[in-house]
């Protein structure tokens, strides 16, 4: 499989992005203890919804880069589970990366299989 690196680093801001922001603004409104406790339940849709805003922004096949994000996600649960969470959230980007740069082949062979 080859992968289209200046699409995955446009994933990678694009995702980054969208998990930054909405992070952020929470972090600052919300308390610490709100995090410890309903972190797990709030962190994975999040990170969810802004792959779902990077594959629709990038053009890429929806279901199929959801799938990427579901399977980036794996490597960030664990690594929050042992108490790196910002290190598992930086892999679990560049992970989601790479896969939608692999997505960039099915792109260019059929570009109108978007929701593939």
């Amino acid at each position: 499989m080859r992968i289209d690196t200046t699409l995955a680093m446009r994933a990678a801001l694009v995702q980054a992005a969208g998990v930054l922001v909405p992070g952020l603004a929470t972090g600052l409104t919300l308390s610490h203890a709100f995090f410890e406790d309903y972190g797990w339940l709030v962190g994975p849709p999040a990170w969810m919804i802004a792959a779902a805003v990077t594959v629709s922004v990038l053009r890429l096949p929806f279901w199929r880069g959801l799938l990427g994000a579901v399977v980036a996600g794996i490597p960030s649960g664990i690594a929050t589970l042992i108490g790196v969470h910002w290190l598992g959230a930086a892999l679990a980007i560049i992970i989601f990366a790479l896969w939608c740069g692999g997505l960039a082949e099915r792109r260019t062979a059929n570009p109108t299989a978007r929701a593939a």
